[in-house]
């Protein structure tokens, strides 16, 4: 059955039609574990009485192979048609045509939020020392930025309209090689800015969250990601009124009042349970979330940024092998869960593959579906093995006295635990 959205609100049947895609490399070998425990925590978690049907879509080479396309009409129309989907690492084509699967996807259905959530689990191997303080949800937008690929290539004639169009139309003398140089252009939209802004404002009450960071570089792009920092903080005045405070309020109460008054009605606005909205330059974010990781929860930045971001703090707690990912329209409802890694094709077939960033994006997805009984058995299954030190081969080998499982055996012992749980 077709899940539904109405009201910004999920419908889900108790049999909902969910598409996937294995996806390339060991994305074959991570789905079939991945949807053992998925299948097996729902059926745990209610009684039977609940179940996913799932309906295999292709991309990626499984598609070109058979189709002769890399990415068929018919996948996207069953994403569309279905609303949530799942997926595995897909191949980056390589010559012409399409640039990334992933991001024709993200644009096409027009999945706007990137998310990703970043925790630790006790017994991974960190090179921080205090991974457990690294506790954020990045909302990284996903159509627009350098990643809308609009770009120029040295040696094309729409190259060089491109160039006397900068040069003689809009009088730039800035680029210092014109004659050499390639393009590439820089959307950034005040409705994309407000829409994800929004998202992570909303999610940050939701989930009773206490910050929301604004990450740019907009001393430098002012006009562009100094616009988005500057949208942001007009939607969440506008939007939200007093369940926010807006860190621009305080450098005007501190120019009007002092610096204690400023601090005093910061103080308030943090034991009345209001929303910090502030914001934060990219490089001393990336510094910060390293030395006061604590200090951020909800991060809302744009494409490029939340690309780096996203990879940096899930270092931080072990590595994407057990990072989750979700791309999302808040608007529409349609959603599509992936794992965060490459198709590590030097591994696949050797039963070294982690599951674990599909098994957490399938926790959240089950969320999103509101089978949030379910998502936690899988949690919990995979906090308990991380803490008996019962890995697969790429954090085993930066872990002393742990034990060693192939992908199948992992995804076993996911089973027990989720068998024996009450």
């Amino acid at each position: 059955m077709e899940i539904t959205f109405t009201n910004h609100q999920i419908q889900t049947p108790d049999n909902p039609t969910i598409p996937y895609i294995e996806g390339d490399g060991i994305g074959p070998e991570i789905w079939t574990a991945a949807k053992q425990v998925m299948d097996a925590a729902v059926r745990k978690a209610y009684n039977g009485k609940r179940h996913i049907e799932w309906k295999e879509v292709l991309a990626g080479e499984k598609a070109f192979n058979q189709t002769g396309t890399w990415l068929p009409n018919d996948t996207l129309k069953a994403f569309q048609t279905y609303r949530i989907g799942i997926k595995g690492p897909l191949t980056t084509p390589i010559g012409g045509g399409i640039r990334s699967l992933n991001v024709a996807l993200r644009q096409t259905l027009d999945l706007f939020v990137c998310l990703r959530p970043v925790r630790w689990f006790k017994g991974v191997p960190a090179p921080v020392k205090h991974p457990e303080n690294v506790k954020m949800v990045i909302f990284r937008e996903n159509t627009e930025d350098i990643y809308a690929g609009i770009e120029f290539e040295l040696g094309k004639p729409e190259t060089d309209i491109f160039r006397h169009f900068l040069t003689d139309e809009m009088g730039i003398s800035k680029v210092r090689f014109p004659e050499s140089s390639a393009f590439g252009v820089k959307p950034i939209s005040k409705d994309g800015s407000e829409r994800l802004v929004r998202s992570a404002i909303h999610y940050a009450i939701t989930n009773h969250l206490p910050s929301v960071t604004l990450v740019h570089k907009g001393n430098i792009m002012k006009y562009t990601e100094g616009a988005f920092k500057n949208w942001g903080y007009q939607i969440a005045a506008n939007e939200f009124g007093d369940a926010v405070f807006c860190w621009p309020t305080y450098l005007e109460i501190k120019k009007r009042d002092g610096k204690r008054a400023a601090d005093e009605a910061f103080e308030n606005a943090k034991t009345q349970g209001k929303i910090i909205i502030k914001d934060v330059i990219t490089d001393a974010f990336l510094q910060e979330s390293l030395l006061h990781p604590e200090d951020h929860s909800v991060i809302a930045t744009m494409n490029l940024n939340g690309d780096y971001i996203s990879d940096q703090l899930a270092a931080c707690v072990g590595g994407i092998g057990i990072a989750p990912g979700a791309n999302i329209n808040y608007d529409s409802g349609h959603a599509i869960f992936e794992a965060t890694h490459g198709t590590a094709p030097d591994i696949a077939g050797t039963g070294k593959a982690n599951p674990s960033s599909l098994l957490l994006s399938g926790v959240m997805m089950l969320d999103y579906l509101g089978w949030t009984e379910a998502g936690k058995l899988i949690e919990n299954a995979l906090e308990a093995l991380m803490a008996e030190g019962k890995m697969t081969a790429d954090l085993y080998s930066q872990t002393e006295h742990a034990t060693l499982l192939t992908t199948p055996a992992y995804a076993d012992a996911m089973l027990a635990k989720i068998e024996s749980a009450f």
